[in-house]
């Protein structure tokens, strides 16, 4: 007998070690960096700081701060992150024994003869975790509380990039009709001077005709503007929670806006993003998980016991508060169930393996958000000014193609030509300053959404 303890004991000792082992973060590609060249200071600020440092704007800031209070889908993020705090304290809880009242009374009617009975005890139970079931349990407990908050993280993050993608399409459609409605007074003004023309006998009821297509043209461009600025706003006040209220914004040319970012970022800036912490906490359960498994195929050792009173035993009638009480040590051995348990633990190393990949994918995939959003920013950097001097010689040239008109050196299809190739290149120029825009957005949400 003695033997067999002493061999159970070893088994024991020996195979618990390995149960108890605590989950190493991946941080093996620290010195690799995304791209050609390191972001700097400029990456760690999108990273960790305060978002109302990136959107300087009062008024955006003012929109954000509403959606985070309001916004339906961060409240549930919140309640999942409850859940999960809720489930660890469950498992925490499972450390300590379990404690039942077992109160009884019996009365007895025989011919003459009555006997009543009763049993005031409280039973108790305890599992030993010697192969760290218990233990892993609550570690997995603990990666799932974590990663609901990395989620709750990402909500707010993709909560507070898509208020500020929608302000600065605002701005943009602001901006955009602005320029629409001073294109249609002036080309209002060139339908006059034609038909001024027309009945000097210097123009034609072709010229007339076609200037004033293209000046209707405009008028339905003006209203399908206004049409697209009511369905962003009504997306908004969804974001916001709140129906009809009035979005109130400044101007797209109002914005300030990072001077510069270089292409590249190291690798271990990406481990702030939520979506890779997330996929970090997956790969922790997936470890525990694995170790519970194991564990659930090694005996399992509980303790229990009995305490109270009782005047009754064996249907016989003794003083009032006899006392009774019991222990008991069971060893439980999973025999008849070992291949059931044996094909968990190869599903469990299975997912900790498919953990493991998408782990990468989600690091790699970061990174190219992360490198797409700067090559943007860049792109749209550089095309700004191109786009300014393009617009200013347009101007030039519709301002000389009127006159030339008037003096009867250039027909109207070069005025209207002029003008539909001064307001295509307003609205480019617009755009792309709404990119550059959204490309700060998407940097920031790309870099993990700062902190609180």
């Amino acid at each position: 007998m003695k033997k067999i303890f002493y061999v159970l004991l070893i088994a024991i000792t020996t195979s618990s070690c390995g149960l108890y082992s605590k989950y190493k973060p991946v941080d093996t590609i620290n010195d690799h960096v995304y791209g050609d060249v390191q972001l700097g200071d400029t990456a760690d600020l999108f990273s960790k700081a305060d978002w109302r440092q990136v959107f300087t704007d009062p008024l955006l800031q003012s929109l954000i701060e509403k959606a985070l209070v309001n916004n339906v889908d961060l409240r549930i993020a919140h309640e999942h992150v409850e859940q999960a705090k809720a489930a660890l304290l469950g498992a925490k809880l499972a450390y300590l024994p379990s404690i039942q009242l077992q109160p009884a009374g019996e009365y007895n009617l025989t011919g003459s003869s009555s006997m009543w009975t009763y049993n005031l005890a409280a039973s108790a139970s305890w599992e030993i975790d010697i192969f760290g079931r218990i233990w892993n349990t609550k570690q997995r407990a603990k990666s799932a509380q974590a990663m609901a908050e990395d989620y709750e993280q990402a909500a707010r993050a993709d909560l507070i990039a898509n208020v500020a993608e929608m302000y600065y399409t605002l701005l943009m459609l602001d901006e955009e009709k602005r320029v629409a409605i001073a294109t249609q007074a002036t080309w209002e003004e060139t339908v006059d001077i034609i038909k001024q023309m027309k009945q000097a006998g210097m123009a034609n009821e072709i010229a007339v005709s076609q200037l004033e297509a293209s000046c209707y043209e405009i008028q339905t461009t003006v209203i399908t503007l206004t049409h697209r600025i009511r369905e962003v706003e009504n997306a908004m006040r969804l974001a916001l929670n709140e129906a009809g209220v009035p979005i109130v914004r400044s101007s797209l040319y109002d914005q300030t806006m990072p001077t510069e970012f270089n292409v590249g970022i190291p690798v271990q800036i990406l481990y702030n993003r939520p979506d890779v912490m997330a996929a970090q906490e997956t790969m922790a359960q997936a470890h525990y998980s694995r170790q519970l498994a194991t564990a659930n195929c090694l005996p399992k050792l509980s303790l229990s016991g009995l305490l109270g009173w009782t005047n009754g035993a064996n249907g016989i009638v003794l003083d009032p508060f006899t006392m009774i009480a019991n222990a008991a040590a069971n060893l439980f051995v999973p025999l008849f169930q070992s291949g059931r348990n044996i094909a968990q633990v190869r599903a469990a190393k299975s997912q900790q393996k498919e953990a493991q990949l998408q782990f990468a994918k989600v690091v790699l995939n970061a990174g190219n958000e992360v490198n797409e959003a700067l090559s943007k920013y860049q792109s749209c950097s550089q095309k700004q000014s191109l786009y300014e001097m393009q617009v200013e010689a347009l101007v030039r040239a519709h301002e000389a193609t009127g006159l030339m008109m008037k003096y009867g050196s250039a027909t109207y299809l070069d005025v209207l030509n002029a003008q539909n190739t001064l307001l295509n290149a307003q609205f480019t120029q617009i755009t792309n300053l709404m990119e550059k825009q959204q490309a700060v957005v998407a940097i920031y949400h790309a870099l993990g959404g700062g902190k609180e």
